[in-house]
């Protein structure tokens, strides 16, 4: 006789309480805890409804990231002509985006990743609201700020929420959509920055909120998150809900708890203990990651892709309309080959990439200064644009967040995304309020600088960092081993 779904979570509540075997920590179970749940290994696609469902959710905080760094590149000029803004003020409204997301780890680990969630889209909705109604410098600035701490800690929780609800083998390629909506949001305000005004841009960034505020009273907490937090049957139910109602979840909340136990054993990680050793590599590999996706020129270029073309002598509408274009297709083709190309792949592929449009800029702009090939160095410009944000969006754009949410161990996940998410966004300050002045300096100089950071990017990746697709916590440690003794 087939079980109710009270008394499937009730029985299934019991197993795991009553479960008397030791903690178990070995490659199957490794992986419920780390970076995804592997339940789904037994139920049918039609049960997996719900884990697409809570993707959606999450992802419309991907895209609410992409609006708010895509909304100060179309804006600049009209912006300045209505406020009359200089454009040292005007580089302080843009880059202090990138404030936010200081604390994103520790206050997941508190509150939940939905309770972060709906958090980050309240500060959303009041900074939107506050660029709306600014008439000066300062409430700009204000709203700006709330913005930037509301995706801050948007651009750490999607991802990682996403890879702990996920079967392994859609792990990579769920989490992939975040980069996906994160190019639609950003690409999207590429395009409609032709027919709207500065302030009814600010009320389209909006909408993902609106979507994301009451779609989160439909889908389940983080599994992982809630037998961390000792919420058994609320564990036991979301669980359930997100292998779908016949399925027999009782081995995986089994498996799920014992790693729990087992890791709460150890003592609660702070920042000060990612330094011992035996963390150590995973704070290189994830802050490296992290260091070089931003001072490769990643903000630089976001922020300010409409005026580059300007500064580029192409048309900014057409440039930037294929650039968006460009970006959502090789977004929607990473997504795709994340889990089956692997991690590390597409981070050389990227890497490489990324250099190879540097060179191409630079030169563009060297040209121009020089008045040589004055027709060819626009339409070289646009090229090495479109190679730029292409690579990214392939590799470096989602995949250093895909491995930070599946190297670290959950007892130091929070301090460790918080000190990644951190590292990340003070680069994306730096690049995005240095970068009208660099440009000031020398416009080729500047990629070349991108460039060459890039390619200490490549070397980096080669060197330390691991392939994680469809691997356990051990393999990973493994492979980390390994790769740096290579």
């Amino acid at each position: 006789m087939e079980m109710g779904i009270e008394e499937s979570i009730e029985n299934g509540y019991n197993r795991v309480q009553e479960d008397t075997r030791g903690p178990l920590i070995h490659h199957e179970r490794d992986e419920c805890c780390y970076g995804g749940v592997d339940g789904a290994r037994k139920s049918s696609k039609e049960h997996l409804w719900m884990v697409y469902f809570s993707t959606f959710i999450a992802v419309c905080g991907s895209c609410e990231f992409g609006s708010s760094i895509g909304f100060s590149s179309p804006i600049q000029a009209a912006i300045r002509k209505d406020l009359h803004l200089p454009l040292t003020e005007y580089s302080l409204f843009a880059s202090i985006l990138t404030i936010g997301a200081i604390t994103s780890g520790m206050i997941a680990d508190f509150i939940g990743w939905k309770g972060a969630m709906r958090m980050s889209a309240i500060f959303c909705v009041i900074g939107w609201l506050a660029i709306y109604f600014g008439k000066g410098a300062l409430p700009l600035d204000a709203g700006r700020l709330s913005l930037g701490y509301g995706v801050g800690i948007f651009s750490y929780v999607a991802p990682v929420f996403i890879a702990e609800i996920a079967p392994t083998n859609l792990r990579g390629g769920l989490t992939a959509i975040s980069q996906l909506m994160f190019a639609i949001g950003l690409s999207g305000y590429l395009i409609i920055e032709t027919v709207l005004t500065w302030r009814t841009l600010a009320l389209v960034g909006l909408i993902p909120c609106l979507i994301l505020l009451p779609g989160l009273f439909f889908i389940p907490e983080s599994p992982i998150w809630l037998a961390k937090m000792s919420h058994h049957k609320e564990f036991y139910a979301a669980l359930q809900r997100l292998r779908g109602k016949d399925a027999d979840i009782s081995n995986e909340a089994a498996d799920i708890q014992d790693n729990i136990e087992a890791l709460q054993k150890l003592p609660k990680a702070k920042t000060l203990d990612l330094y011992q050793r035996q963390y150590l590599r995973l704070v290189v590999i994830t802050v490296g990651l992290m260091f070089f996706q931003q001072f490769g020129g990643l903000s630089g270029v976001c922020f300010y892709v409409s005026e580059i073309f300007v500064s580029a002598g192409f048309p900014s509408n057409a440039g930037t309309i294929s650039y968006a274009c460009i970006q959502i297709t090789v977004a929607i083709l990473g997504a795709s080959l994340i889990d089956k190309a692997g991690r590390r792949p597409l981070l050389l592929v990227s890497a490489s990439g990324l250099v190879l449009g540097c060179i191409l800029v630079g030169i563009s702009f060297y040209l121009k200064a020089h008045e040589l090939a004055t027709t060819g160095a626009p339409l070289l410009a646009l090229i090495g644009l479109q190679v730029f944000i292409g690579s990214f969006s392939i590799g470096m754009g989602i995949i250093p967040s895909v491995i930070m949410s599946e190297i670290f161990p959950i007892n130091v996940k929070g301090a460790g995304g918080s000190l990644a998410t951190l590292v990340n966004w003070i680069g994306a300050w730096v690049v995005s309020y240095s970068f009208n002045f660099l440009m000031s300096w020398s416009s080729y100089g500047t990629f070349i600088l991108f460039a060459i950071t890039n390619a200490l990017a490549i070397l980096f990746i080669a060197k330390l960092v691991p392939e994680t697709k469809g691997r356990t916590l051990e393999q990973i440690q493994s492979a980390i081993n390994n790769v740096s003794e290579n």
